[in-house]
């Protein structure tokens, strides 16, 4: 355990230090970290951000303690298929199966023995393209082989105890019918929201009766032949696996505060949890997947790499942050300078890029231009081709090709789609004025002259960058980041921008100086 691990100030240290505790109390030498998944829809940008989270927290913990540990992705596909989802083809036949579990209901695509086996690959699948070590686990699974069978004989002898707990969060029809146990019918295969009549903590089953039919039936709650309802079922895993630590949504608080008082009841301690904060929609509205107003996972990876997705998901956990395609940009130059500034950081845990990377960056991480200033040059010269930016690129950096930096070749077709789709589309030039307009004149005849700054930079991008603030401070502009909203707004059409020396690096001295005079003779 190094020193800068002792003093990190970044929240995966913070959390680590509350499970090292919990291990610490508990005489534990080993944790189990878990994340949860509901396997009636497909993945989505939140899975990724839960796992790529507690995989943070993971690694902070074993660099923290040196202790092992595993990260469980839980499938609930035992659950009852409660309507037909949007996305899948054959609903006609998954009609027929309502109320079953996902893994006794056919594959509508036809792949695989079950929905719930289907749904769960693609989890797998999902989890392993972004390289994510864990293990996975079937609720059906565990369930059905008994591994769940003493904590389910545990709970249904707590059974009073479960329902006094739930029944003051419940209206007063649920309330009369409440059980933590839901049987599944012997005949049908439905899992079965019924009252039970009667108890049998010695043979382990329960009484219920059809309501259909009228058939009473008792049933066994191990083997698979019963579940538990959700916030029962929640606290039993964790209660049955000594879970050390689970993070979830904001939406989940008090289900997080039921849990936690159920596995007091069943004489455990909950795990440490963290709760997260929601995304917004572009209007700061809560996003939903059935309004379909959020930013899907390929969407992002349309138009940004994998890496900056994680960067979004790492600053601030517990703050809402919008979800939309604007954040992209910020979102990848952030991740690139993470990189460029984790190899002299005097504190590497507290670096973003330390934690996507797993401690040891990547070769040819990073890149030499940003994303938003390689967006403005798309905009500029309207890129439709990856050669087209390359020639610019090979002007500011001679030899450079998409073999030595792979990185930046992701980030020039990422910058050409996302320039087509949001950049162009939304352009808006303005006119000068009188103050802006003598400003952009002096900014070219400086450009001209090769002026040269009374400061000294450390390379061409620094002293454009120089030059462009002294022009700017020649003219009256309050504040002065008036002047650098007239370039932007003026000469590219967009509300914010790159460094604007940078630019001029990038793009060239008579190109900008041709840039400028073709803006202050628009119309």
């Amino acid at each position: 355990m190094s020193e800068n691990t002792l003093t990190s100030l970044s929240w995966p240290f913070r959390e680590a230090e509350r499970i090292a505790e919990r291990l610490k109390q508990k005489g534990k030498d080993h944790a189990l970290f878990e994340t949860g998944y509901g396997p009636s829809g497909l993945p989505h940008i939140g899975t990724f951000g839960e796992v790529a989270r507690t995989t943070w927290v993971r690694k902070a913990f074993t660099d923290l303690t040196g202790m092992p540990s595993r990260l469980l992705a839980f499938s609930d596909d035992m659950d009852g298929l409660r309507k037909v989802p949007d996305n899948v083809p054959n609903k006609d036949m998954l009609r027929q199966h309502l109320g079953k579990p996902l893994t006794k209901i056919p594959d509508p695509f036809g792949k695989f023995e079950s929905f719930g086996e289907h749904n769960n690959n693609m989890l797998q699948d999902f989890l392993r393209a972004f390289d994510f070590e864990f293990e996975f686990a079937s609720a059906s699974d565990y369930y059905a082989s008994g591994r769940f069978d003493n904590a389910l004989l545990h709970a249904l002898a707590h059974h009073d105890e479960i329902v006094n707990i739930i029944l003051p969060t419940l209206g007063a029809e649920r309330k009369a019918t409440y059980s933590p146990i839901l049987p599944i019918h012997p005949r049908t295969g439905v899992v079965m929201q019924v009252p039970i009549e009667q108890v049998d903590v010695d043979n382990g089953t329960v009484v219920w009766t059809d309501p259909e039919t009228g058939t009473r039936f008792e049933t066994s709650v191990l083997g698979g032949n019963a579940k538990l309802q959700w916030k029962a079922d929640w606290a039993m895993r964790w209660y049955a696996l000594d879970v050390d630590y689970e993070m979830s949504g904001k939406d989940l608080i008090p289900s997080v505060k039921l849990s936690s008082d159920i596995v007091r009841a069943l004489g455990k301690e909950p795990p440490v949890t963290l709760t997260y904060e929601l995304f917004l929609d572009e209007k700061g509205q809560k996003i939903s997947k059935s309004k379909g107003n959020g930013l899907s996972i390929d969407e992002w990876l349309t138009y940004a790499p994998k890496e900056s997705l994680a960067q979004f998901m790492y600053h601030a956990p517990q703050r809402a942050k919008r979800l939309f395609f604007d954040v992209i940009p910020r979102a990848t130059d952030d991740y690139i300078n993470s990189v460029a500034a984790l190899p002299t950081a005097e504190k590497p845990h507290d670096n973003p890029a330390w934690h996507i990377h797993a401690g040891k960056l990547p070769e040819h991480a990073g890149s030499p231009i940003g994303f938003t200033m390689l967006l403005n040059l798309a905009s500029v010269i309207n890129a439709d081709s990856p050669e087209m930016l390359w020639g610019f690129i090979r002007a500011y950096i001679p030899g450079a090709n998409a073999e030595t930096y792979p990185f930046l070749a992701k980030l020039v077709h990422h910058a050409i789609a996302y320039n087509r789709d949001f950049v162009q589309p939304t352009k808006q030039y303005r006119a000068p004025t009188d103050v802006e307009r003598g400003a952009l004149v002096d900014l070219a005849e400086s450009l001209k002259a090769g002026e040269q700054t009374t400061h000294k930079g450390d390379n061409e991008a620094e002293k454009l960058q120089n030059l462009v603030y002294e022009v700017g401070k020649r003219h009256p502009f309050a504040p002065l980041k008036a002047w650098f909203d007239c370039l932007y707004q003026v000469l590219l059409g967009t509300t914010e921008g790159p460094r604007f020396g940078g630019f001029i690096a990038l793009y060239g001295v008579e190109r900008t100086v041709a840039l400028i005079e073709t803006s202050l003779a628009r119309d």
